[in-house]
């Protein structure tokens, strides 16, 4: 009797821990693959199609006073969708109509994060929370945070230890406030510079794009998602969405198998191997077929021949414009098909994956194809613990997020994106007893120097040129003058910017372009913005904003002519998207600079290159044309040389790599030493010869002098970016690995043949101060 009391006993016991223990996907200890294949199995197939679907998120918050509460098309949308992801939650612009009144600080940001990521576990059956995607190229575009250079510039500072700092930045500024997907950075090889989005990229070259790519994938956290402060990297377009076909933002890409494995593929397999675990597909086709349901990039390199691990999403409605406007399904619900079969895991949009769960119903699909995409996307929900520690510190997030230092970084990457082009004796500028005119319609107009995908910022928050000037030499030492507008001609004022040049000493004159979005422009349901005729905001580069040349708009040219016309030295500075026009402006200004869109502390940074205080050493990381007819005038164009035009020259006013300093420096004592068959050991001595200290940007390019197919006239492989007090020498090394000497040869197969390479070492890729020869001696197939 006893016994049998006891084994009843113990039976009961077994049934009340076997019913109280939680399941695997509930434990901690278990690994992000374990947890992830148990709550797949629990799931129904409506609950993992929500894990692939990302919708906007800007309408599902309300502000209450000081809380932030789930919106009720929040609540609907849960209900409904099941969704597991938001993108542009806390995004604020024209677009998504919300403004420094309506939208969110940060602080506010967490509280929304929080509100939203408890609404959807607590309603969520199994309580999977939610992941938030932002817009973080150049900073997290979101009211209050950190406004840094747009790509161009974070390029031509040439600088990767630099950019990893900004990316670290960015990632924590991201995370303090709940989100967890940073879209960034973006690895277009800027080939056509009509492109609306030229401004967003690294340039023109796929070796600095890589080398750019991977530092700010290693700020962002490098892949490992348990730092506090780190973020999923998503890599931007893949792939060849930077030359599309007449510079129309999304046109067809017309591009050789050989390229895209030689130059496009490169900087998205590096980052990824540098820890990206996210790819954003592409608005275009190549060769036609769309780049969202495009199998053999999605799955067979990427997945299968890169072993990528984590998840790839469509671009804004791309999945969509399968069908309406590339015209290769006739329904929406084919199209989603088509793209997830291709590897297209996640839905940005949602509405064309929300589909699937009547294809599967229908056998159009199997779900163990979806079962494969929600896996990818909730393995690293896990791994970033959102399962465990879900919520963030709204006070952390106020207090934290752009801070003193990270304001200190932004201004040091904008003195370092600002390229001096020209400098005829006028810089730097005397700080003392000189008498300034600040004139142009980029003076002063904050917004214009920060760029697309920018949220509006507090004033106090943005430095613009004007301001930086004043805070040198006094605002009563500095008369301004818009003159006119970026190409709104009904604003122009030239008379008063001539009085305010014949009245100063000095005239520094900022034009050039606009990415700034304002409420008066008609956007795509994409968020890109429409050229309107009958509307004449200052935009005229920023997505959809493509051009048909490249020539200063509106009166900005009789300004400059004007200006120039009073006899006062003229210092000309571009403020731009992509590289403008400079022609008259190389031959008339007493200096020339580019600073790109600097950021939220571009007047600080120009106005320290301006002065002296820094030394400039930007570099151009895209090709300054003479003229459209040029195009395309990128410099590691394969051969032949080309030749002159009737008209002139084939060559760019400026090329890839060329920026000047208020130094000089020697080159000298090359040395190239073997370490084995296909490594070797470049260096130099680099001595600064000038009157300042001060940074050089030493390039090498290799040029293999003859091969089995068609090879660049020169490629860069390696720069650094070298601090040296004037007459200081340093010894500066290169180590030229294995990979830089391969090719893609006739069988489209990677391998290194032997034979004789060029090497070139300069200040940029126009012309090398030291040249030798390496010699292989074997090649090698992989």
């Amino acid at each position: 009797m006893y016994y049998r009391i006891c084994i009843g006993l113990l039976l009961i016991c077994q049934i009340a821990v076997a019913q109280t223990k939680q399941p695997i996907y509930k434990d901690p200890a278990y690994s992000p693959e374990a947890r992830t294949k148990d709550l797949l199995q629990r799931m129904t197939l409506d609950e993992k199609v929500g894990q692939v679907l990302c919708f906007m998120g800007w309408e599902m918050y309300e502000i209450k006073g000081n809380d932030v509460l789930a919106s009720n098309q929040f609540q609907t949308l849960e209900k409904e969708q099941l969704a597991g992801m938001l993108w542009a939650t806390f995004r604020a612009d024209p677009w998504t109509k919300k403004t420094l009144a309506n939208g969110l600080n940060p602080e506010l940001a967490a509280k929304a994060a929080n509100a939203l990521q408890r609404y959807s576990i607590e309603h969520s059956r199994l309580g999977i929370p939610m992941f938030f995607a932002e817009e973080a190229a150049h900073g997290h575009m979101a009211i209050g945070t950190t406004v840094f250079p747009t790509g161009l510039g974070q390029a031509a500072t040439f600088n990767t230890e630099l950019i990893e700092k900004m990316g670290k930045v960015i990632g924590e500024e991201l995370r303090l406030q709940g989100a967890h997907i940073a879209y960034g950075p973006i690895l277009d090889l800027a080939r056509e510079p009509r492109w609306s989005r030229v401004e967003e990229t690294y340039g023109e070259d796929p070796i600095l794009v890589a080398r750019m790519g991977e530092a700010m994938v290693a700020g962002l956290g490098g892949g490992d998602v348990t730092q506090p402060g780190s973020a999923i990297s998503t890599l931007k377009h893949f792939i060849a969405y930077g030359g599309p076909e007449s510079g129309v933002n999304g046109n067809a890409s017309v591009v050789s198998h050989r390229d895209l494995l030689e130059n496009y593929f490169p900087p998205f397999r590096d980052a990824i191997d540098a820890g990206a675990l996210s790819v954003m597909t592409s608005y275009n086709s190549i060769d036609g077929v769309p780049s969202t349901m495009n199998k053999e990039y999605l799955t067979d390199i990427l997945r299968d021949e890169w072993n990528f691990q984590g998840f790839s999403v469509s671009d804004l409605y791309s999945i969509q414009g399968i069908m309406g406007s590339h015209f290769v399904t006739k329904t929406v619900q084919d199209a989603a098909i088509k793209s997830i079969e291709a590897g297209t895991n996640v839905d940005l949009g949602g509405i064309a994956y929300a589909e699937l769960r009547q294809a599967v119903k229908d056998g159009k699909l199997q779900e163990s194809v979806i079962d494969s995409a929600a896996y990818n996307v909730l393995r690293w929900k896990f791994a970033m613990g959102l399962f465990d520690n879900p919520y963030v510190d709204p006070k952390k997030a106020k207090k934290e997020v752009h801070s003193e230092g990270n304001i200190a970084l932004a201004r040091e990457l904008a003195q370092q994106s600002t390229v001096l082009l020209e400098n005829k004796g006028v810089l730097p500028l005397n700080k003392k007893g000189v008498k300034l005119a600040v004139i142009g319609p980029n003076a002063d107009v904050m917004y214009n120097q920060l760029g697309d995908y920018t949220s509006p910022q507090p004033d106090e928050n943005v430095v613009t040129v004007l301001e930086g000037i004043q805070a040198k030499v006094g605002a009563k030492n500095v008369i301004y003058a818009k003159g006119c507008a970026i190409r709104d001609t009904t604003q122009t004022d030239i008379e008063s910017a001539v009085k305010a040049a014949k009245s100063a000493d000095v005239a520094v004159v900022v034009v050039g372009g606009s990415s700034a979005r304002d409420f008066n422009t008609d956007y795509l349901a994409t968020g890109a913005a429409v050229a309107n005729s009958k509307l004449v905001s200052d935009m005229e580069s920023g997505e959809g904003n493509d051009r048909m040349t490249l020539d200063l708009m509106g009166d900005q040219m009789k300004l400059l002519k004007a200006i120039k016309a009073t006899g006062k030295p003229v210092v000309v500075i571009y403020i731009e998207g992509r590289p403008l026009n400079m022609n008259w402006a190389s031959e008339n200004a007493d200096a020339l600079l580019t600073a790109w869109y600097p950021g939220e502390q571009g007047g600080n940074g120009i106005a320290d290159v301006l002065f002296g205080d820094y030394n400039p050493t930007g570099r151009l990381p895209i090709s300054v044309p003479r003229g459209v007819g040029q195009l395309p005038v990128y410099y590691d164009k394969k051969n032949p040389v080309a030749h002159n035009y009737v008209e002139g020259t084939s060559a760019p006013l400026y090329t890839f790599g060329e920026g000047k300093s208020y130094s000089s420096f020697k080159y000298a004592n090359l040395k190239i030493e073997p370490v084995d068959d296909f490594t070797y050991t470049v260096s130099f001595d680099l001595t600064n010869t000038g009157k300042y200290d001060g940074a050089e940007v030493p390039q090498l390019y290799l040029r293999d002098e003859y091969a089995s197919t068609v090879r660049p006239i020169k490629q860069l492989q390696a720069f650094s970016y070298v601090y040296l007090k004037k007459g200081e020498t340093k010894q500066v090394s290169f180590t030229l690995k294995k990979d830089m000497f391969s090719l893609i040869g006739v069988d489209y197969k990677w391998v290194i043949e032997p034979g004789d390479f060029k090497v070139m070492i300069g200040s940029s890729s126009k012309e090398a101060q030291l040249e030798g020869t390496i010699t292989l001696k074997k090649g090698f197939q992989y």
